[in-house]
């Protein structure tokens, strides 16, 4: 079973590994590194099985190719997990061990923050190994960059559905509201969207409400208030049978990886009009945050290159449009091409 899933998305390598006196347990995979060294964060987890470990890490990965392909990064898709409580405050031994892990890799890998991980567990990571990003005392948590270019995503995304890209009049439903869902947020509030909230931690809510004026609803009611836009930024798979039943709004953009349980939720929400950002395109500005900390570059410039996210939403739907295909697709595509082009002209790292 193992085998055939790693065959699935053809992933070049999966490698586990268990540090008995830390109870550290992970896994990282490798899904393509033709561009360049495979760069994702870190998830800690408290998975209910390997299995579901194992297909979210295959899943996460195959998503972070595509979304440095798009992005125009040389880097590749990889991405890692650690199954536990990320609430430990025995933190060092398990990322210590970890980032043994990380050097096993040879290079060939390069992790960051992720859900369940800081840039504090980053630093303990390298102690083991200099692959690793998201620093404290470099960029940092990336959550910030991320949350713009899903901001400039969005903005992008009402441009393309109502001829005008201004979020003041716009109503939009925020599931989420760590890092990422915070400063996003943030930046709607600042433009005078007006914003519907949730999220499984009552404080992080309540901040919300106090801070920007957000009117909160139960988790489970998010997918069905009346709003514009809807913005999952906390796990995947919030698109599904479910969840389409009831969902109302024209437009999804959010951060959350893998929104799409399976690519037929990406085909329906075509066949009702929603329009879709493909997650691993709009919320590329973490990668970009922790690609420029690789190489030397300011923090203004992360910012001016995850703006250029609204550029490529907007190329991904007119290509979608023109084409007479679901936006996911059409994404999937640009990113393909990339790395198909790469392979031809012999500059594969």
């Amino acid at each position: 079973m193992i085998f055939e899933l790693i065959g699935e998305q053809a992933h070049e390598q999966v490698s586990y590994m268990y540090d008995a006196e830390s109870g550290y347990r992970g896994i990282i995979a490798i899904h393509n590194t033709t561009l360049g060294s495979a760069l994702g964060g870190t998830r800690f987890w408290n998975y209910e099985t390997e299995q579901e470990a194992l297909i979210d890490v295959l899943r996460l990965s195959r998503g972070m190719t595509y979304k440095a392909a798009v992005a125009g990064l040389d880097l590749g898709g990889g991405k890692s997990v650690i199954l536990g409580d990320n609430k430990t405050a025995d933190r060092e031994g398990i990322f210590r061990a970890h980032g043994r892990h990380v050097e096993l890799m040879g290079g060939r890998y390069i992790t960051a923050e992720d859900v369940g991980t800081s840039p504090q567990d980053m630093d303990y990571i390298r102690l083991e190994t200099n692959h690793v990003v998201g620093l404290e005392d470099r960029f940092g948590d990336p959550s910030p960059v991320t949350a713009f270019g899903v901001y400039r995503g969005m903005k992008a995304c009402v441009q393309f559905r109502f001829g005008s890209d201004s979020l003041a009049d716009k109503t939009v439903a925020v599931q989420g509201l760590g890092h990422v869902g915070y400063y996003l947020c943030q930046a709607l509030h600042e433009e005078g969207a007006r914003l519907i909230v949730t999220d499984i931690d009552a404080e992080k809510v309540e901040r919300v409400v106090r801070e920007f004026g957000a009117r909160a609803v139960d988790a489970d009611d998010i997918y069905s208030v009346t709003a514009d836009v809807f913005a999952p930024c906390a796990l995947g798979a919030v698109i599904n049978d479910d969840t389409l039943a009831v969902l109302k709004m024209e437009i999804v953009a959010g951060s959350a990886n893998n929104q799409l349980a399976e690519d037929r939720h990406g085909d329906a929400l075509e066949q009702r009009g929603v329009t879709y950002a493909p997650d691993y395109v709009v919320n590329g500005g973490g990668l970009i945050s922790v690609n420029a900390e690789l190489l030397g570059w300011s923090m203004e410039q992360a910012h001016q290159k995850a703006g250029e996210i609204y550029g490529t939403i907007l190329g991904v739907l007119d290509i979608a449009r023109d084409e007479g295909i679901p936006s996911y697709r059409a994404a999937r595509r640009l990113a393909l091409r990339r790395i198909e082009e790469a392979k031809r002209a012999g500059v594969a790292k």
